[in-house]
């Protein structure tokens, strides 16, 4: 299976991100990728809620999902577009959806982002994810004729227990679409998309967001491919464009009969805490 990844630095304007994404497909097909892979948040990337409110649209009406679909269609390939901010969540708020197109422009699987960043900072500093968006409910694994790919969505890479159930349901790529912050990382990105590869015994695919973007915020970039050994297929660096990367399923089967972690796996009850 050849994948393509597309690395971008997403801006404010979805007819412009929606051109870009277009283009980057087109060259992936001329690649030879059987798949694309998108950032977290391809359609637009913009901090200032009241400025993106006005682009805003439910999945039926979302003029870059509606782009990447014909795109597919056109071209022949298979998407994984990372993700785009879309109106219909509860209570009012958006969603963080993924979706999986196939090769006739059908989409074939969408995933709502779980893990939400909440925290409240030393510095008085204070992020609330979950004041626009909705948490998803649903892990979600997309069947392709060379994989099953689970879904998930930046932050979820902290959260181990998803990517156990993705691949007790069956995963052999991770798909961890990402708008990554410089600090972090530098500090965990490598480590933690590596370790989710080695615990799966999984292929995993993460297209970044890359440098300064309009809104005035920075992101990390180093869209990687990582082999179920954890060993790096491709890192992009810093620039945005396509890469490439060849996934050898049998190394998928040889790496799980070398550590049979997935068979080994037993359920975890209770804890017993000694006083």
């Amino acid at each position: 299976m050849r994948v393509a990844v597309f690395q971008s630095r997403t801006g404010i304007d979805p007819a412009e991100n929606g051109r870009s994404i277009v283009k980057a497909i087109a060259e992936a097909k001329s690649g030879g990728a059987d798949m694309v892979f998108t950032p977290e948040m391809s359609g637009l990337l913009d901090q200032n809620r009241k400025r993106a409110a006005a682009h805003l649209r439910d999945e039926a009406h979302d003029q870059v999902l509606a782009e990447v679909c014909a795109s597919a269609a056109e071209h022949g390939i298979w998407v994984d577009l990372g993700s785009l901010a879309l109106t219909g969540g509860a209570d009012g708020r958006l969603v963080n959806r993924g979706f999986v197109i196939d090769d006739n422009g059908k989409v074939r699987a969408r995933y709502d982002k779980i893990h939400l960043f909440d925290v409240d900072l030393p510095t008085g500093e204070s992020w609330r994810e979950s004041a626009a968006y909705a948490p998803g409910e649903r892990t979600v694994l997309a069947v392709t004729p060379w994989a099953k790919v689970g879904l998930s969505i930046c932050y979820d890479m902290r959260f181990p227990d998803l990517y156990r159930a993705l691949s007790n349901a069956g995963a052999e790529i991770l798909s961890v679409p990402a708008a990554f912050t410089v600090p972090t990382g530098k500090a965990h990105w490598h480590v933690l998309l590596r370790a989710r590869a080695i615990e799966a015994g999984a292929f995993v695919i993460a297209a970044a967001q890359s440098g300064e973007h309009e809104d005035g915020r920075a992101t990390y970039g180093h869209s990687l491919v990582v082999d179920p050994w954890g060993e790096v297929l491709l890192d992009m660096g810093e620039e945005t464009g396509i890469g490439f990367a060849d996934l050898d399923m049998a190394r998928l089967a040889d790496v799980r009969v070398r550590v049979p972690a997935l068979n080994n796996r037993r359920p975890i009850g209770s804890v017993e805490v000694s006083t």
